[in-house]
């Protein structure tokens, strides 16, 4: 099976559009979403466009109110979607196993849980205990990256919505026979910093900022792991 891992779209519309557009000329037979998909600029519209594309979803820290989010973010994110999306987020699984490989958004024990690049083996191998997959695919850490610990190799697909690449673009992964193909998708990311900066979104100019002048990827990691302790 041919699977488009796409996570950490955050409510990027256009970064969405210009994946789908890809994934529309290859040959896929399923669509992963693999967490934070809607909080964001454009949430409602987003998850539709999924839902449209028959995509297989699992949850995401930020699909659901949390503490650590801005004040007032997730209420803005939750009024856009209705009461029947935001139950629908809440009741979604944190792992989904598809043809041998295991899916998940921060580990397959915590969705919350950061594991980067430059994570100790100690960590991976805790939060991959138990784990029967030879293959694990995430995100929540927005950086393109590939581990191998105790034989299970773990891939971070990348983020579609508000990458740390240092470098514009969607980023999201081909999953097929076990390997991983990481892919680099442009779009109009002017435009699309503009249509969001347009909207009522809460952390609009931040996120318009962010994929204007994308963030350094080892920067990025060695912060998460500042905080994963």
């Amino acid at each position: 099976m041919r699977v488009a891992a796409l996570h950490d779209v955050h409510g990027n519309l256009p970064a969405l559009e210009a994946v789908l557009a890809e994934i529309a000329s290859l040959d896929v037979d399923r669509i992963v979403c693999g967490g934070d998909m809607v909080a964001g600029p454009f949430p409602a519209e987003t998850l539709g466009r999924l839902v449209d594309a028959d995509a297989m979803f699992l949850r995401g820290n930020a699909d659901r109110e949390s503490p650590r989010a801005p004040a007032g973010l997730w209420d803005w994110v939750a009024g856009e979607l209705g009461p029947a999306a935001v139950t629908f987020l809440d009741e979604l699984p944190i792992t989904l196993s598809v043809d041998g490989v295991l899916y998940c958004h921060g580990s397959p024990r915590d969705e919350d849980e950061i594991l980067t690049k430059v994570s100790p083996d100690e960590r991976f191998r805790a939060a991959l205990e138990g784990v029967e997959e030879r293959l694990v695919v995430g995100g929540h850490t927005h950086v393109q990256f590939e581990r191998v610990v105790d034989g299970i190799r773990f891939a971070n697909a990348g983020s579609v919505g508000m990458p740390y690449e240092g470098r514009p673009g969607a980023f999201w992964a081909i999953v097929e026979g076990g390997e991983v193909e990481f892919r680099h998708t442009p779009y109009a990311v002017d435009a699309a910093a503009a249509a969001i900066r347009s909207t009522s979104y809460p952390s609009a100019e931040q996120m318009a900022g962010w994929l204007l002048e994308p963030e350094d990827p080892d920067e990025v990691s060695a912060y998460f792991e500042s905080v994963a302790t």
